[in-house]
């Protein structure tokens, strides 16, 4: 017979929904008295929001050796791109709780347009633990609470659950009336990463005389290392060798249309000498921009 004065474990389940590629809402009610344990394995491409509405949450890392509590009207932000971080949940009677799963490269891809080359994180976010907790907003309970009771048709529970996870996302980071607050590291990343993207572009249109690697770094707000480091890591180049070779493109497709002669070519991608521009363009594609017109004529 049970001890009066023992907690009552049961197991329980998540009711989950995928809302879309990479998105998934995990719901738990446990109207009980019983303390429920709730486990499901979470990979480390992923950031994980949970909200507890009601009640509270126990979560255990390392086999229990360290643990998060998440209390009523609380949320807890986890993110671990060195590990897995499965979730293994202690629900207390009476306790209600959502989570909101996304791949953390889908989670990119809502704030910017520049998801693919994520790879540039800044070196202090890339490898840090990420636990962040903070109040639910009485517009964030609500929409919390239509997903735990949702009962429209069926048919529907999809759209409805996207729309409702892009929802709280959107609302989870909506503070600006506390500037102070630390946002997401990874929206920093993304202003980074445009920032690369915007010292290409300046090269580019500049070719011909293009800004020192120092003056760029100035312009676009970065230091200088993180401008050499971020755009190898987006481009796969270093500026100056990226820059070359887009030169040597646009030289090419010149020289193809014959609208110009090989001086003005090499004038036009800045080239003051014309020995210079043909000893680039030999090197490049083993021939001479004078050969490589008759090639193609």
């Amino acid at each position: 017979m049970e001890n009066k004065n023992s907690k009552s474990i049961a197991k329980g389940f998540f009711v989950e929904t995928r809302a879309d590629d990479g998105v998934f809402i995990l719901t738990h009610q446990n109207d009980t008295q019983e303390v429920k344990i709730i486990e499901r394995e979470i990979d480390s491409s992923f950031i994980q929001f949970h909200f507890c509405l009601k009640g509270e949450s126990l979560f255990l890392f390392n086999n229990g050796n360290y643990t998060l509590n998440v209390a009523e009207e609380t949320s807890l932000l986890l993110y671990n791109p060195e590990r897995d971080l499965p979730i293994h949940l202690e629900v207390k009677p009476n306790s209600w709780l959502v989570s909101v799963i996304i791949s953390i490269k889908k989670f990119h891809g809502l704030f910017s347009q520049e998801a693919d080359y994520i790879t540039f994180l800044s070196k202090d976010n890339r490898d840090k633990k990420y636990y962040k907790d903070g109040k639910i907003s009485p517009s964030m309970a609500i929409a919390l609470n239509q997903l735990v009771n949702y009962n429209l048709n069926a048919s529907i529970k999809n759209i409805y659950f996207k729309a409702k996870a892009y929802e709280i996302l959107s609302l989870y980071f909506n503070r600006s009336e506390d500037a102070d607050i630390e946002q997401c590291p990874f929206l920093v990343d993304e202003a980074n990463v445009l920032k690369i993207r915007k010292a290409k572009d300046i090269v580019i249109s500049r070719m011909a005389e293009p800004p020192s690697l120092q003056e760029l770094a100035d312009e676009i707000g970065l230091t200088l290392k993180k401008l050499k480091e971020g755009f190898k890591q987006i481009y796969g180049d270093s500026v100056f060798s990226f820059l070359l070779d887009y030169k040597m493109e646009v030289a090419r497709k010149l020289l193809e249309s014959g609208t110009h002669n090989v001086n003005e070519v090499g004038l036009r991608v800045g080239y003051s000498t014309s020995s210079h521009f043909i000893a680039a363009f030999k090197k490049k594609y083993g021939t001479t921009p004078k050969k490589y017109v008759q090639s193609v004529g």
